[in-house]
């Protein structure tokens, strides 16, 4: 196993597109979460003590942007295999799917998780000079991480299951932001209470809540398990076709 995963690591580290992407994670987390920071007026914070909006949650709003990229560094982890062909030369040299995908997924996350943790902390630090942040940060930027490593996951697991970059990454994009855009627009409060609870992303960015966690469709940490069933399934799925399928 341990073999897999510096082959794989070895690949995706040497992806041209991968360090573009893990800089453009960082730069829209920062920006974007700075950016909404300095959005806010004295009507809405009359002091930094006195602030009503959820200033932890807003320092970390460049995650909703910043997790495209995470996504397309996860398709990319597959789909440049099957668009180059050298998915045979890897099955060849480790005949044994079921450890070239886990190599992959774990490689994938462990990249994605340090390059969130830089963005998060990051984020956090540029916008508390721009506003005191307050309320409770622990749950809330461990749980972006987490977001940013899963939604990788995704990416690799569409990749996998449908064998095509395109179609992965237009799958991936619908579900991270075409799916929340449409509940807006239903007009039933009980669908859009259900969607905000069983889709992916609305359900798992309820992580970084730290205020009025009782208005909240679901609860942070279930919400985040929403995600991770989403990544899990769909990474199983792939593995199952990955496994009985011709390369």
């Amino acid at each position: 196993m341990i073999r897999n995963l510096h082959a794989e690591w070895t690949k995706l580290r040497t992806l041209p597109s991968t360090w573009w992407l893990v800089a453009a994670t960082v730069v829209l987390t920062v920006a974007v979460g700075a950016a909404a920071t300095s959005s806010l007026t004295t009507h809405i914070c009359p002091t930094p003590e006195a602030c009503h909006e959820d200033t932890v949650k807003l320092s970390l709003s460049g995650v909703w942007l910043s997790q495209a990229t995470c996504l397309v560094l996860g398709v990319l982890s597959m789909g440049s295999e099957y668009g180059t062909g050298t998915i045979r030369t890897t099955l060849t040299a480790m005949p044994t799917r079921r450890r070239v995908l886990a190599a992959k997924a774990a490689a994938l996350a462990l990249l994605t998780a340090a390059t969130g943790a830089v963005a998060v902390l990051t984020a956090l630090w540029t916008a508390k000079l721009i506003l005191p942040v307050h309320g409770p940060t622990v749950r809330a930027t461990t749980g972006s991480v987490l977001v940013l490593a899963l939604v990788a996951v995704l990416g690799l697991a569409l990749a996998t299951l449908l064998r095509d970059t395109a179609a992965a990454l237009t799958l991936g994009l619908g579900l991270l932001y075409v799916v929340p855009l449409t509940i807006d627009l239903i007009h039933s409060h009980t669908w859009q209470h259900r969607l905000q609870h069983w889709t992916p992303m609305p359900a798992a960015l309820s992580i970084q809540a730290t205020r009025d966690l009782d208005h909240l469709a679901i609860a942070p940490w279930p919400g985040l398990g929403v995600l991770a069933a989403y990544a899990a399934g769909l990474l199983t799925a792939g593995g199952a076709l990955f496994g009985a399928r011709d390369a």
